[in-house]
């Protein structure tokens, strides 16, 4: 078992299986399995079946769809990590001939290479993945329907090239380098590109009949070359370790600066996007949602559901499996449960501590600082770092990385890659901040800083 449902107050966990029940029972799901993932490990598993006397654990196998898309992604990301590709490379200058060759890894990763979202019929999802043996018959005679880089298009071709990409510069199949580089180091024994039978449990994938309570089983295609795409099978337990992976990184895959990057929206906002709060990273879906900011997937294959959903800041993922091809809402359920942990079982800060080493040079920066009449407060952390932001209420805010000269790089927001740095006078002290060309002053408008376009020398006044 690797489950620790003691972990969790009662009433927390009667919640989440209340919540459960009523995704497995409103969704008509002939299974549906979860688990909450919490301080970096499983703490909580449950799950609803119509088979009276027999329930999916952890360790039962379920399609994921999509959510295979986020594995392919992390391939990506190592290659680029090593040195292979960057991120910025066009497609054709490693895969060249493929037709689709001007879209940038980048762009591919995060759906907006403007290529089609599905392969031409017939439909790739219940049919074999013999029917598509080359990237042609996946792509199609016009694979483009929009403008490189110019709007989110979620295309399912465009992983299937990503996966040939894995293929081309690893010189072993997809599958292969996925069990090598991910599963394996990250002890996913339960994922893989086909169910492990016959002994080991899997669910079998149904429709359920839109207006009766009937079911219809689906069959369960092999992808062929769309499998970086969806073809992947796994379950909670699995899932809940990859959770982990995707929230703090693992040196042996990928670094938590890397999964942070996929964590990163990377695509441009449809206007019904914005109204949802819903964008997408590197392989990742982001959404905001109960005030939180959700990272994770969402999975659909005929038969299977699944969805993977991530609070960072809470400490907190979820895992929901169903085997329909539609019914319960596995993103809301997925979302709820990472709800009902963080807000029933707040997650617990860290203790306060301070600095091991004060640097003077850097102490003397902190406190107010105006860039012309708004006040900002620059602030040093116990990690290294810096932040200025606004002294009170919204505005530009920013953490900044030292470089190690006495300047500091911005690391997001309007900020991102900006140099922050000290001007000091021929005595040593600090005379202002520049930031990207702003002048940044102790005093409103400092007549001893050159504050561009300079000041007026009657200086501050009334009117009377």
């Amino acid at each position: 078992m690797t489950t620790f449902q003691e972990e969790l107050l009662p009433a927390t966990r009667r919640a989440l299986l209340h919540r459960i029940a009523v995704a497995q029972s409103d969704g008509r799901a002939p299974s549906l399995a979860a688990a909450v993932v919490r301080g970096g490990q499983a703490v909580w598993h449950g799950a609803r079946t119509s088979v009276d006397g027999h329930g999916p654990d952890e360790n039962v196998q379920y399609r994921i769809g999509s959510i295979t898309k986020t594995f392919t992604a992390v391939l990506v990301l190592r290659l680029r990590d090593e040195g292979l590709l960057d991120l910025g490379d066009p497609l054709e200058k490693h895969l060249p001939g493929t037709g689709a060759g001007e879209a940038t890894i980048a762009e591919l990763l995060a759906h907006t290479g403007g290529l089609a979202a599905e392969s031409p019929a017939p439909w790739w999802e219940r049919t074999p993945g013999s029917l598509r043996p080359e990237l042609s018959d996946v792509l199609g005679e016009q694979p483009l329907l929009h403008p490189v880089g110019r709007r989110h298009h979620y295309s399912n071709p465009g992983y299937t090239l990503l996966g040939a990409l894995v293929e081309e510069l690893r010189g072993a199949p997809w599958e292969e380098v996925l069990r090598q580089e991910v599963l394996q180091p990250l002890g996913l024994d339960r994922t893989s590109a086909q169910p492990h039978a016959p002994h080991a449990p899997h669910a079998g994938g149904w429709a359920v009949h839109p207006w009766a309570d009937a079911l219809l089983p689906e069959p369960s295609e092999d992808l062929g070359r769309m499998a970086p795409a969806g073809q992947l099978w796994s379950t909670t337990g699995d899932l809940a370790r990859f959770a982990v992976f995707l929230a703090a990184g693992d040196d042996r895959v990928l670094s938590a600066e890397s999964v942070r990057e996929m964590r990163t929206p990377a695509a441009p906002a449809e206007p019904a996007d914005v109204l949802d709060g819903a964008t997408y990273g590197l392989g990742l879906q982001i959404q905001r949602r109960d005030g939180r900011l959700l990272v994770g997937h969402s999975g659909s294959l005929p038969g299977f559901l699944a969805n993977l959903t991530i609070s960072v800041d809470d400490d907190v993922a979820a895992v929901v499996l169903a085997n329909c091809t539609s019914g319960p809402l596995l993103s809301a359920t997925g979302a709820d449960l990472v709800r009902i942990v963080a807000e029933a079982e707040p997650r617990i800060p860290e203790p306060w501590r301070p600095l091991p080493q004060v640097d003077p040079s850097v102490l003397e920066l902190a406190g107010p600082w105006y860039w012309g009449t708004h006040a900002f407060v620059l602030r040093v952390a116990a990690d290294g770092l810096v932040s200025l932001g606004p002294l009170t209420g919204a505005g530009r805010r920013a953490r900044f990385r030292s470089n190690g000269d006495g300047t500091w790089t911005g690391l997001e927001g309007y900020y991102a890659g900006e140099l922050l740095r000290p001007v000091r006078r021929p005595d040593g002290t600090t005379s202002h901040l520049d930031l990207g060309s702003f002048v940044f002053t102790r005093q409103p408008y400092d007549e001893a800083a050159p504050v561009p376009g300079g000041v007026d020398p009657e200086g501050w006044r009334g009117i009377g």
